[in-house]
């Protein structure tokens, strides 16, 4: 008997302890990167705005909480998210395998290719052959980065960038032959602009999921699950009462959402 009330106490207490520091998610901090337009980007006077953006306000909202935007160079978004300088990373992110094994992600909010971008008539016709020897920019520590890296190895001069802007002046001066890089983000932030018109895709549009991931999700850290299941909730319903759709239809003219 004496040793059923003890445990009965100490489960009282662990019970109690849980309650205490469980959190309410009445405020959701979201971490991006501020420099992926047009999924996330600061405007001239500077407003966080974009796709990314829009989607975290809509999600957090769904969630009935508040939301705190904060802004985070790409290659220190999942130190940071350990560092609970935010809860969560709403940043364009792939879910691969081998983000996986640090961080918890949600199911996709969205999935397009990647793709090459070259200066128009550079590469005749696409192959392994007609890349070799070429300079290919990339984001440093991105899908695209490991992608060139398993495939290309040492066929190619790969440069890596901190930022898509930094990538973007090096190929308009020619420091760089070609880039990758999701495609939307290439067409909407490169190709449509005037300083492209002299660039085009090149190659096939790229969905392997063992460089690309099966979408981009929302990354967590492992030790809050009840997070991603709110989260999980909130893109359902966005997508159920048509937020999502008016979102996605401010800033493309195509399905970005996939299979």
């Amino acid at each position: 008997m004496k040793n059923l009330l003890t445990s009965l106490i100490i489960l009282s207490i662990i019970f109690s302890a849980g309650n205490v520091f469980a959190k309410d998610w009445k405020k959701i901090r979201v971490g991006t990167e501020g420099a992926y337009p047009p999924f996330n980007f600061v405007t001239p006077d500077g407003k966080l705005e974009g796709f990314d953006i829009d989607i975290a306000k809509a999600l957090v909202k769904a969630a009935g909480a508040q939301i705190e935007l904060v802004t985070q160079d790409w290659d220190g978004l999942i130190p940071a998210l350990f560092a609970k300088k935010y809860d969560c990373i709403i940043a364009s992110m792939s879910i691969t395998e081998e983000r996986k094994k640090k961080v918890a992600f949600t199911n996709k909010y969205y999935q397009t290719a990647a793709h090459f971008v070259a200066k128009k008539g550079l590469i005749k016709e696409f192959s392994k052959a007609a890349l070799k020897g070429k300079s290919i920019g990339v984001q440093r520590a991105t899908t695209h980065d490991r992608y060139i890296g398993d495939n290309y190895g040492n066929d190619v001069i790969v440069k890596r960038y901190g930022s898509h802007d930094e990538l973007y002046l090096d190929i308009l001066s020619g420091r760089i032959d070609l880039f990758l890089a999701d495609s939307i983000m290439a067409s909407e932030a490169f190709l449509k602009k005037p300083r492209g018109k002299d660039f085009e895709f090149v190659g096939p549009g790229l969905f392997d999921a063992r460089w690309f991931g099966v979408g981009v999700g929302i990354a967590v850290r492992k030790g809050d699950p009840e997070l991603v299941k709110i989260l999980n909730a909130a893109i359902d319903k966005i997508r159920a009462d048509g937020t999502y759709k008016k979102i996605q239809n401010k800033y493309f003219d195509v399905d970005v959402y996939g299979e």
